[in-house]
């Protein structure tokens, strides 16, 4: 069944649409907090402040009755109306904007003729004002021998107000638009060096090296640069060996199966009537055989060992007596060559491992100690016993590795030296096949090497 793709934006587009989405959430919610809830908090302090009026008016001597009045209804934008039981006697702040006390309100007649007549001392109303289309209080409070009724508007009605929040309508929409610009602009910037370092990593995918990444100042982008910079620089790196790669194989493969073509032409050839000759070019044959038979199964161990196809068979065997062996295999070249293999070791040294693959390590080790040891052709074996370990050595007098070298020659066909001796059958992968081998038993292992005097690999075998 065929996966629907999800759909992919781009970072800007993205950084668009929550920016935008920000601002203009921002300024709604400011319209509405100006438009609606200002409304809202009107009512309640003017609820508040009738209340407080009716408190003091409660408190008010009757004799500064007429005064308090008035000062309250210009103080507090209200207006006021004061009767006995025949007639008004008294008005204040009557063309208050909005008051209907002043007019012959059907409804307001209604509700002060109803609380004159009740027993109540003190009655509050709410209803709208029909002539201004808003809602209003209606206060009615007795004092003594007669009634103050005390009006006010529940919604701010003066053309001020009116003008602010037509204005902040015009605000809000320009405030829009700007919003959009300002987000259209951040949106750009902020993407601005992703986009680069994106266009410059699809470069470096498809193989240019060339391309450099700059800082721009933010440190998540900055860190992401650094590891493209490390990932271009082992690029470089890696396609040098790759390129040493293909020497190295094409090499190791073209040598022997030329010598193999040319010494079978030259017995079907000549050296068929001579019988010492044939066999001695029999046996050219059957060494560059031996060494083409070596790199396929190096390569094949290799790759095995890297697809985890590779298992341990663990059993217990004494080193000492496989080493000795090992290094009797080369016997040839001690006495055809004069190179010297010293051992340095117990007698006896019981471990538990993967025999053939110790075996295996041991004897690419020593190879490589061979081909690239000094003048003086010596290679020591040396393993000494610790309290949790026994320390295995091979030591060369060679020129040494240069430290910046040292992580990569674990690398198949890595070769610090281009010139290095072929002096026993090697194919580039020793290395290679002693750290996949390590590795899987769990060893420590590790090079120590200085310039011009010889290099010392080791690893640890755990008692």
């Amino acid at each position: 069944m065929k996966k629907n793709k999800k759909k992919k934006t781009s970072i800007q587009a993205k950084t668009l649409f929550f920016l935008l989405t920000y601002n203009i959430v921002i300024i709604l919610l400011l319209w509405v907090c100006q438009i609606k809830i200002l409304d809202i908090y009107y009512e309640k302090e003017q609820v508040d402040n009738m209340n407080n009026i009716v408190k003091s008016l409660n408190s008010t001597d009757s004799s500064n009755l007429t005064s308090t009045l008035q000062d309250i209804a210009y103080e507090n934008d209200v207006c006021i109306v004061l009767s006995d039981d025949i007639s008004v006697v008294g008005a204040y702040n009557i063309n208050m904007n909005g008051c209907i006390l002043k007019n012959n309100n059907t409804k307001v007649r209604e509700l002060m003729y109803n609380f004159v007549n009740s027993d109540e001392t003190f009655k509050s109303y709410k209803f709208i004002n029909e002539d201004k289309h808003i809602s209003a209080l209606l206060y009615g409070i007795k004092l003594d021998n007669k009634t103050a009724f005390i009006y006010s508007n529940l919604e701010d009605i003066s053309d001020f107000t009116i003008l602010i929040k037509q204005q902040l309508m015009y605000v809000c929409i320009i405030g829009i638009f700007i919003a959009i610009i300002i987000s259209i602009f951040l949106s750009s910037k902020i993407t601005e060096p992703i986009t680069k370092i994106t266009k410059k990593a699809k470069k470096l995918g498809s193989g240019d090296t060339e391309v450099s990444f700059e800082e721009s100042g933010i440190k998540e982008i900055d860190e992401l640069s650094e590891a493209l910079t490390q990932a271009q620089m082992e690029m470089v790196k890696t396609d040098e060996l790759r390129r040493d790669l293909m020497a190295n194989v094409s090499h190791d493969l073209k040598t022997p199966l030329t010598m193999i073509k040319a010494y079978a032409e030259m017995i079907r050839d000549i050296s068929y009537k001579d019988h010492d000759k044939m066999n001695e070019h029999l046996g050219i044959i059957v060494d560059e055989t031996d060494r083409l038979t070596v790199l396929v199964n190096d390569i094949l161990d290799l790759s095995r060992m890297q697809s985890n196809a590779d298992t341990l068979n663990i059993e217990a065997f004494d080193l000492a007596d496989d080493i000795k062996t090992i290094v009797n295999r080369y016997q040839i070249i001690k006495e055809t060559e004069k190179y010297i293999i010293n051992v340095e070791m117990p007698e006896s040294i019981k471990i538990k491992a993967d025999k053939k693959k110790i075996n295996q390590v041991i004897y690419n080790l020593i190879n490589n100690a061979i081909n690239y040891t000094g003048e003086d052709k010596t290679v020591t074996v040396r393993v000494t016993k610790h309290k949790k370990y026994y320390l295995v050595e091979i030591i060369d007098t060679g020129k040494g590795i240069k430290e910046s070298e040292i992580p990569y020659i674990w690398n198949k066909y890595y070769k610090n030296d281009k010139n290095h001796q072929r002096n026993v059958v090697s194919t580039g992968l020793g290395l290679s096949i002693v750290k996949e081998i390590l590795e899987l038993h769990g060893y420590e292992y590790g090079v120590k090497s200085v310039l011009k005097k010889g290099s010392t690999f080791y690893f640890k075998i755990k008692i």
